[in-house]
């Protein structure tokens, strides 16, 4: 028997599914000792005030854990002590080098899988909105409503205009196909060293290139994980570098942005615009100035939850399941490496 445990609050139709995978499942699921989710596809929660029997309940259930549907909700740096027979977690985020590295899970006997892939939709869609809002005055229109005022007047059109995209994973390869999709030129910018072949990409860069297309860039769009390599990427040198009111998408990470930089260039105007769902310090502290700038779109890391995200992520997991089961190499296996 294989024993898999649901870590994270999960409707109980996708744990059915999960169990109806092979007859050698054994589902470690009783979702009355979960957090309990803020919000539909929520995967934190809000952790419930266990009794003492509860929590021993918890304790057995992942001591008995041979693989895992997300990280133990209760003490993610234990994994190992508390789950000794724990070989595989999937990740419900794309994004997971940050919490093991934090952790220490970077170095567990563990493997990881991520959920890369199934935000790349409804991230892309986020790209195209965030473009959108300001290519037709969306701030201006809403200021004017407030106001009842009336007043003709011409907005930008997107098709025909240039989009450096930088990462070209998952994520990427979605807002690409949808950006050029809206008659956008798009500029995809890699590794060095790395061949990519991205339906919707008109040309590659090298990420050490950048200096030379974002002076030609009516937007840039983030879709990068965040690594050693893309820390502090985007820095004052590189939004300089942009066109004046050009429009800057954020869907990796928030410190792959010079924050400071950017909040000083968006209060003179040099950058037109900026639509983010990641910030460096999250939530937002309230004391922010991105908060108050009219020409920021501010969004509380939120773009890749959609309603069928836990469907979706099922999905992947009950596949990568069937895969475990016959010995065939997992999806989305996490990078130790690369750092994703």
């Amino acid at each position: 028997m294989l024993n898999v445990l649901i870590a994270s609050p999960l409707e109980a139709e996708f744990a059915e599914r999960i169990a109806a995978v092979d007859p050698r499942i054994r589902l470690l699921y009783e979702p009355e000792l979960l957090p309990v989710p803020r919000y539909q596809c929520d995967h934190t929660g809000i952790k419930r005030d266990l009794s003492a029997a509860e929590l021993a309940r918890w304790s057995q259930l992942r001591a008995a854990a041979d693989v895992s549907f997300d990280f133990d909700w209760q003490a993610v740096d234990q994994i190992p002590a508390n789950s000794p027979r724990l070989r595989w977690i999937q990740g419900t985020s794309a994004g997971i080098g940050g919490l093991l590295e934090r952790t220490g899970l970077i170095d567990a006997p563990i493997e990881f899988t991520t959920a890369a892939g199934v935000h790349g939709v409804p991230l892309a869609e986020f790209a195209l909105f965030g473009l959108l809002y300001f290519a037709k005055g969306a701030p201006v229109l809403h200021d004017w409503q407030a106001r009842r005022h009336w007043q003709r007047h011409t907005t930008r059109q997107l098709r025909g205009t240039r989009a450096v995209l930088v990462g070209l994973g998952g994520v990427g390869r979605q807002v690409a196909s949808l950006l050029a999709a809206a008659g956008i030129e798009v500029i995809g910018v890699g590794r060095p060293g790395r061949s990519y072949q991205v339906p919707g990409v008109s040309s590659y860069a090298d990420d050490t290139e950048l200096a030379s297309v974002l002076p030609g860039a009516d937007a840039l769009v983030l879709a990068c994980p965040l690594t050693e390599r893309t820390l502090g990427l985007i820095g004052r040198a590189e939004l300089e570098a942009m066109p004046a009111g050009s429009v800057l998408v954020n869907l990796s990470r928030g410190q792959v942005v010079d924050e400071a930089a950017l909040i000083d260039l968006l209060t003179c105007g040099h950058i037109g615009g900026a639509c983010l769902d990641v910030f460096e310090t999250e939530p937002l502290p309230e004391t922010s100035p991105l908060w108050a700038l009219p020409n920021v779109l501010v969004s509380p890391h939120s773009a890749s939850t959609v309603s069928v995200e836990n469907e979706l992520i099922t999905e992947l997991f009950t596949d990568n399941l069937r895969r475990w089961l016959a010995g065939e190499p997992l999806r989305n296996t996490f990078d130790v490496t690369a750092g994703y």
